[in-house]
């Protein structure tokens, strides 16, 4: 079981997390040269980020409470402030439809209205529409990722345990596109592990994925993957097959689950192994707003990565520290094609600076991730609390 998993249920069990709280801060994660970043809030457990016309941000917490912060994009943020509480910890998914805020926790998928011209407080409790984990048992992987583009939603639901079959219940190790009207559960997506990072590619409206995979494979593998999940072709029961726990990465088959991998989906972006993406998000072809990115990272996907809990017990020389990468896309197509010999040829390093060498000494763990009207990018951390801003350095 990851940190993240041990923690979530920690938490849950015992303390009070997802609390708004004061912080020393620690030194900011390093970005390129040209661009700046400040910590505009603390969010005790950050998870996933959505973010509203207005610029209001959501942030999803390991904790029973959705924060927002309101003004997000001023040069004045308003402190964090409770949205939203569910009893159903951990509240980590976050979603906002037009005028509707989706909340992903560990059991249900809750709806709570939100108004377009910046309610500071949900108006009502929030509804569940939908079950997940339906056998009420746990174990491993208790949080959902929420995706939310032309009036479908997405929710990823990751397996119970590290490698199994069968599973507890239908909903695990799935992504499910919910009816919003019923609430019925469709799956889109069966046999991938933990597809954590969820993203809408805003210019094709593509479905895409990050997984962490399974960690009792030969060293180094599997890698983790970025997939367009949409854009894959579904098997006759109508889901793509990600061949998890028995295939992995180009149609390997594990060698103590034997199956034919032949039919299993190939993922377009691979990345070293034991990264864990959390978090994701694609820049816009055609940003408008005061702080829009240079060309280079316009229709580009941003991937946060949680950094391994693998180390030198485990075989690797340290570990592998937590980042945030770019992807370059030409709309669904990465612009490097995966090289199945090098898991590191397709992405760069954003920001880092969260690890002290290869040692598990970190300041912090990025997770959620999400664009702002106005183009810049705001960046959460769970292990700090920290709610960062980034942007290009105005002339």
């Amino acid at each position: 079981m990851s940190f993240v998993h041990r923690f979530a249920l920690l938490c849950t069990t015992f303390f009070a997390c997802g609390a708004a709280r004061t912080a020393s801060a620690p030194s900011l994660p390093h970005v390129p040269t040209g661009f700046s970043i400040e910590r505009i809030a603390t969010v005790e457990s950050a998870r996933e980020l959505a973010i509203a016309p207005n610029g209001d941000l959501f942030i999803g917490t390991l904790g029973n409470d959705v924060y927002v912060v309101a003004n997000a994009q001023s040069s004045r943020p308003q402190a964090p402030l409770v949205f939203a509480h569910v009893d159903d910890a951990p509240a980590a998914g976050v979603a906002l439809g037009r005028d509707t805020l989706y909340i992903g926790a560990q059991f249900g998928i809750y709806r709570v209205a939100y108004s377009p011209h910046g309610a500071r407080s949900a108006a009502a409790s929030p509804v569940r529409i939908a079950t997940v984990r339906t056998s009420g048992r746990s174990r491993d992987h208790v949080t959902t990722t929420l995706a939310a583009v032309d009036g479908a939603l997405y929710a990823s639901v990751g397996s119970s345990c590290d490698a199994c079959i069968p599973e507890l219940d239908s909903s695990r190790a799935t992504i499910q596109r919910i009816d919003l009207a019923t609430g019925h559960m469709t799956s889109i997506a069966i046999h991938i592990r933990n597809a954590i990072a969820l993203a809408i590619n805003p210019s094709t409206s593509t479905l895409w994925a990050g997984v962490a995979g399974a960690d009792a494979l030969p060293l180094g593998h599997p890698y983790e993957i970025f997939d367009a999940v949409s854009l894959q072709r579904a098997t006759p029961r109508g889901a793509v097959d990600y061949g998890w726990p028995s295939c992995y990465e180009n149609r390997r088959a594990v060698t103590q689950w034997p199956a034919d991998c032949s039919n299993v989906a190939v993922p377009r972006v691979i990345l070293p192994a034991y990264e864990t993406p959390i978090g994701a998000t694609f820049y816009p072809n055609d940003p408008h707003g005061r702080y829009a990115f240079p060309d280079a990272y316009r229709g580009g996907a941003f991937v946060t990565l949680h950094g391994s809990w693998h180390g030198p017990s485990q075989g690797l020389p340290g570990y592998v520290p937590p980042r945030v990468v770019f992807i370059p896309m030409r709309g669904d197509t990465p612009a490097r094609a995966a090289d199945w010999n090098d898991p590191n040829v397709q992405w760069s390093e954003f920001a880092d600076g969260y690890q002290r060498g290869g040692t598990i000494a970190r300041s912090g763990r990025p997770t959620g991730i999400v664009v702002a009207p106005d183009g810049s990018l705001f960046l959460a951390d769970d292990l700090s609390g920290a709610i960062y801003r980034i942007r290009p350095k105005m002339p």
